[in-house]
């Protein structure tokens, strides 16, 4: 096990590449299922969720090449054998598998999903929308069971805005009996990214990016090659780093629309931001001002930064707000960031930050992905040394990260934990 070591204090300046997307990443690859011949997806970020969902494609019969940033996969010869536990419990993305499999096979047994603790994020609205296409579903000794002696297209009403049940439901749609509808669809970026492979598979779909999707079944899906998009969770990650300790970064594969509502923020705290085509630049003022923050389904603000700019926030001065209306527990890097020096209080959904805390480095630990993108931040800001462990998290969502934070000047680097400290993590 290691932890990552950051030296606080060491302004940011030069450039920087985006990756693809994480959040597409880990759908395109279930997607490849569907195909009857070879499926190559390009832009691939580097990080453990890709090799993971790599390794279940071969567990279920699939032949797939990956050498880091491309993957080329055949999935002639993927059978519906059973994925009940394993690596689908390290990644809640696994849950694809169901629409993927169902959509193929008719059939499929997946492990509950894993991945970040995030509180109770139930997959109800995906088996609402697998039931409404005729698949009859069970929960059997911690595994989902689904059966369908046919698919049949049908009109789904989402109770709740979701990107995951819409993109299964998608999946598991594209080779169904006739017309399906999706109603109160999700609209993020990642879901057209999906519609786009489907689409040069052979599939027809019509309305994505808008809340209502409509699918017309089709009986085969052939091979392509697909790019990623960049990823919005990443650049928006260094953006709020830049902003905290910037004096100028450009930030080069970005789609600046992907970003507007963290864009505008930064612009209301006195960041300065320009964009181009596919890049943003960052030029951070000498103070920053307090802002209150709301998380919404996308074009609103992502929660997946929410905890990047609460760590942010402690340089503000005066008192931001920042309230997630997605996740009801995704404040447990607050305990972490007041060990480090910050003043900050959890209410029911919301954060209040009393700013122009000075940050001392400490020894914290990331408890989700965007925890770990939080604790980054505040150590990149923090006066000393802040130790951070908890990296497999971190290592799910961002690739190559010491690289490229120290290509822009940061001082990070890894180093082993003793054993006693490994067992202070394990009963942390």
């Amino acid at each position: 096990m290691q932890k990552l070591m950051i030296e606080g204090g060491h302004p940011l300046h030069g450039s920087i590449h985006i990756s693809g997307a994480k959040n597409s990443a880990v759908a395109l690859i279930p997607a490849a299922v569907l195909a009857d011949s070879v499926v190559s997806i390009e832009n691939l970020p580097t990080i453990s969720d890709v090799e993971t969902l790599a390794s279940l494609l071969e567990d279920i019969g699939g032949s797939v090449s990956y050498d880091g940033s491309k993957m080329d996969i055949d999935p002639s010869s993927i059978v519906p054998t059973p994925l009940p536990n394993g690596r689908v419990k390290s990644l809640r993305a696994s849950y694809y598998m169901m629409g993927a499999m169902l959509g193929k096979f008719k059939q499929a047994v997946i492990g509950l999903p894993g991945g970040c603790n995030l509180g109770p994020r139930p997959i109800d609205q995906h088996i609402k929308g697998f039931e409404a296409l005729g698949a009859k579903v069970t929960n059997e000794q911690g595994a989902i069971y689904l059966h369908a002696e046919r698919l049949t297209g049908a009109r789904i009403y989402l109770d709740v805005v979701s990107v995951g049940a819409t993109i299964n439901i998608m999946l598991a749609a594209v080779k169904a009996e006739g017309r399906t509808t999706i109603e109160n669809a999700a609209k993020e970026p990642e879901i057209i990214d999906v519609a786009t492979i489907l689409s040069s598979m052979g599939a027809k779909i019509k309305g994505v990016g808008t809340d209502i999707i409509r699918i017309d079944g089709v009986e085969q899906l052939n091979g392509c090659v697909h790019s990623i998009i960049p990823d919005r969770i990443e650049a928006g990650t260094y953006m709020i780093a830049s902003a905290a300790m910037g004096r100028e970064v450009m930030m080069n594969n970005v789609i600046p629309d992907h970003l507007e509502s963290l864009m505008a923020k930064l612009r209301e705290m006195g960041v300065s931001i320009e964009t181009a085509d596919e890049q943003v630049r960052i030029a951070t003022p000498s103070e920053i001002t307090s802002v209150d923050i709301k998380t919404l389904v996308y074009p609103g603000f992502a929660t997946d930064l929410q905890q990047p700019v609460t760590a942010l926030l402690t340089r503000a001065g005066g008192t931001s707000v920042v309230t997630d209306t997605i996740y009801n527990a995704r404040f447990r890097h607050v305990d972490e960031l007041n060990r480090m020096g910050a003043d900050v209080k959890v209410e029911g959904r919301s954060a209040i930050i009393n700013g122009r805390s000075s940050l001392q480095g400490a020894k914290v630990k990331a408890s989700d992905l965007r925890a770990g993108a939080a604790l980054v931040v505040a150590g990149l800001m923090a006066e000393g040394v802040t130790e951070i462990t908890g990296l497999e998290h971190i290592d799910r969502g961002y690739e190559d990260l010491e690289e490229k934070l120290l290509d822009l000047g940061a001082r990070v680097w890894r180093e082993e934990l003793t054993s006693s400290e490994i067992q202070q993590v394990k009963s942390s």
